[in-house]
This record gives C-alpha cells, sequence and structure tokens, in this order.
C-alpha cells in the first residue's frame, strides 16, 4: 500500500512538473508573441514617418524647383525685410524724437550743453571718445530740430 501511494505520488509529481514546464513555454511564447507585435509596430510607425518626411521632401523640392514659386518666395522674403527695414526706421526715428524731447526739456529748464550731455549720454566734457560721439549726437539731434 505504502509503495502505490509512494508511486502514485511520483506520478503526481512529474505530472506536476511537466504541467508547470507547458505552462511556462506558453507564457513564454505569449511574451515572445507580445514583443513581435510591438516590434512590428514600432516598425510600422518608423516606415510612416520616413515616407511622409520623404513626401514633405518632395514637395518641398518641386515648390522650390519651379521658377514661379521662387520667385513668388523671393518677392516675400524682399517683403518682409522691406518692412523690417521700415519697423528699424520708425523706431530710430522715435528714439530720436524722444532724445530730442529731452534735449528741448532741459533746455528749457537753462542747462548748458555739456550739463545736458552729461545728463542724458553720462560723458562729462573733455576728449574721450564717448564725449565727441555724444556731442556728435547732440548736434546731429539740434541740427535736425532746427531744420
Amino acid at each position: 500500500m505504502q509503495g502505490t501511494a509512494l508511486v502514485s505520488g511520483f506520478a503526481c509529481c512529474f505530472e506536476a512538473r511537466r504541467c508547470a514546464l507547458k505552462v511556462a513555454k506558453a507564457e513564454e511564447f505569449e511574451a515572445m508573441k507580445e514583443r513581435a507585435i510591438n516590434a512590428d509596430v514600432a516598425d510600422e510607425l518608423a516606415v510612416s514617418a520616413y515616407v511622409s518626411e520623404q513626401e514633405r521632401r518632395t514637395e518641398a523640392e518641386l515648390l522650390l524647383a519651379t521658377d514661379a514659386n521662387r520667385e513668388l518666395l523671393e518677392r516675400a522674403l524682399a517683403l518682409s525685410s522691406e518692412n523690417e527695414e521700415e519697423a528699424e526706421r520708425k523706431l530710430a526715428e522715435n528714439a530720436d524724437n524722444e532724445l530730442r524731447e529731452r534735449i528741448l526739456q532741459l533746455q528749457a529748464r537753462g542747462y548748458s550743453k555739456a550739463k545736458i550731455i552729461l545728463e542724458i549720454w553720462g560723458a562729462s566734457k573733455g576728449g574721450s571718445e564717448k564725449y565727441k560721439a555724444a556731442d556728435a549726437e547732440y548736434k546731429r539731434l539740434i541740427q535736425d530740430e532746427g531744420g
């Protein structure tokens, strides 16, 4: 009786081991299948991105290849640069007008030229380059005011 129980116990152990190996192989197979699916999806996304990039490049080359479109792009670029130059010129004029207004205010208070240059440009009278540049700017602004 004990022998039969021992043999049946061994049989159960072997069957349990066989079932466990079968489940492990099935899990390993499912994991491999999942990795293969993920790799296929990643590959498909990469191919799709590559194809769309190539299509965009081809379209851009076609647009640039035609002379009419190139001329339109060059005109648009020229217009935008002209607009930028106009805006910079207006800013410079506004800055000049503000400086001129400040100079006139200081003159109305009785400030001398040297004191105005010191107040606005921070340069004291003397032979320094900073003072010479400020003096030239002062003269230009006052001359523009008179003319």
